[in-house]
């Protein structure tokens, strides 16, 4: 089944992990597919050589999420050249593995610049012509850090925990008008924070999955196409925790 035929999608941080999978996904199930990204040209043409290979529509831009001109010009392009953007997921963001005693408040500052005024920056703009057309859905990436009591850095926690409340608040706001915002909270990948785990701890939280492993980044992706397709037309405001039972 095709969740998103004809849908035009947004995906930032879309070159790697998550992001990645989410593109392919999409595509899969009928959308155009649009990403950003920061570093990774060559990652970069990749997906968009695979969203291709689809026979979907796959672009690419090289734009931080805390570059508003940047993210303005890349929305307004899509706006003049899809007619729109359907779906936007806020997926972009970056974690250290710090503890409090070497975590310096500039570290502090930048995950949360990223994490969360990313999103409230992105969400902006793409808003603005999701509320004009009174149709929309945002996904917003989280994390079972920000949800539950887990061991993981203070400020990426504390990043993943204002995404939820943003979630809430904005779904309140944009609902009157025809827009969705929704949250998907992942637990541990097998890319991203887990790279920098040590053995035992990637052990410690395998052994308290009722699944006994960690998801593949697919089944995330499919659990997100789900959750901005029109088949899940009610589900406003809410948090979804896909963790595998811990």
């Amino acid at each position: 089944m095709r969740f998103l035929e004809g849908k035009r999608v947004l995906v930032t941080g879309g070159s790697r992990g998550l992001g990645r999978a989410s593109c392919l996904s999409f595509a899969r199930h009928g959308a155009r597919v649009a990403f950003t990204y920061v570093k990774n040209d060559q990652a970069a043409r990749e997906v968009v050589a695979e969203l291709v290979a689809q026979g979907a529509s796959g672009r690419s831009f090289c734009v931080s999420v805390l570059d508003i001109a940047g993210t303005d010009r890349l929305v307004q392009e899509l706006e003049e050249t899809w007619g729109g953007i359907d779906v936007l997921v806020n997926n972009a963001g970056i974690s250290q593995n710090l503890p409090l005693g070497l975590l310096e408040a500039e570290d502090f500052d930048h995950v949360m610049a990223v994490n969360v005024k990313g999103t409230y920056l992105t969400s902006r703009a793409v808003l603005r012509g999701m509320i004009r057309r009174k149709s929309g859905v945002v996904l917003n990436i989280g994390s079972l850090a920000g949800i539950r009591m887990v061991e993981a850095p203070i400020h990426y926690c504390a990043s993943k925990a204002a995404i939820v409340g943003l979630t809430e608040a904005l779904a309140k706001e944009v609902g009157r008008l025809g827009v969705r915002v929704l949250c998907l909270a992942p637990g541990l990948l097998g890319d991203g924070v887990s790279h920098d785990l040590a053995d035992d701890r990637l052990a410690e939280y395998i052994r308290h999955c009722a699944l006994g492993r960690m998801p593949q980044l697919e089944e995330v992706a499919e659990l997100a196409a789900f959750m901005v397709s029109d088949k899940n037309s009610y589900m406003n405001g809410a948090t979804i925790v896909m963790d595998g039972g811990v």
